[in-house]
């Protein structure tokens, strides 16, 4: 397990509180095996760090895109906030090799799991935000994300992609037009972090299924893979 000296320095950030370092990168599983050591897990923190997050990501967005409207943003937020983005990002900066967990989350290969990851980054973005405030938080988050920033500009997130897939149908000549139908298929996860899955189909033809912590993100996401299909 890497220091916490090691991981301050890698992200820039000197913790006046340490004691916040340590629970955002607490498992549940820890605590289960440990509780005398550690009573708490980092979960209150991913609740504070994905509101966190989604505010400073959609503040950058808006003042970015100023001529996007509101679903072109969320499809470009989607990508930004989506657990892989945020897995890949806690891995660039060593976090999996911080974490604690319990024997069976460690040998399951726990280090590596996406939810993990993307979690442990929304704790350590709320222990920032605890610690040393919005401004210093903002600083620090979006440096982090300035690779998938500049990303955005090269591909083709920033389409609305729902408005896109009903484009394509409704352009379609005579009786071939059809509407795009979403669905939400199922919630997962405790209330605070819930994960809705979405489909969307044609003529009752599934075209695709997407993930996102808001029905209208997974939405999005749906569409997004239809349109990924469709070509």
């Amino acid at each position: 397990m890497i220091n916490p000296a090691d991981i301050q320095k890698c992200i820039g950030i000197e913790f006046r509180d340490e004691s916040l370092l340590k629970l955002a990168l607490t498992h549940s599983s820890y605590v289960n095996e440990y509780p005398a050591i550690a009573p708490y897990s980092n979960e209150r923190l991913e609740f504070l760090g994905d509101a966190v997050l989604d505010m400073i990501i959609a503040e950058e967005l808006y003042f970015k895109y100023p001529q996007h409207h509101e679903g072109e943003l969320t499809g470009l937020r989607a990508a930004l906030v989506c657990t892989t983005t945020l897995s890949n990002i806690a891995k660039n900066i060593g976090l999996g090799n911080c974490l604690l967990l319990g024997k069976g989350e460690e040998s399951s290969g726990g280090r590596d799991k996406e939810a993990n990851l993307a979690g442990a980054l929304e704790g350590l973005v709320a222990a920032v935000y605890l610690d040393k405030g919005l401004e210093s938080t903002r600083g620090f988050l979006l440096k982090l994300f300035d690779t998938e920033l500049a990303k955005l500009g090269e591909k083709e997130t920033c389409i609305d992609f729902k408005s896109r897939l009903q484009h394509i149908f409704q352009s379609r000549k005579g009786e071939d037009k059809e509407t795009p139908l979403y669905s939400i298929i199922e919630e997962t996860g405790p209330d605070h972090k819930r994960v809705y899955t979405a489909e969307v189909r044609v003529a009752n033809i599934l075209l695709g299924t997407g993930h996102g912590k808001s029905k209208k993100i997974a939405e999005t996401e749906a569409a997004k893979a239809a349109l990924g299909k469709l070509k």
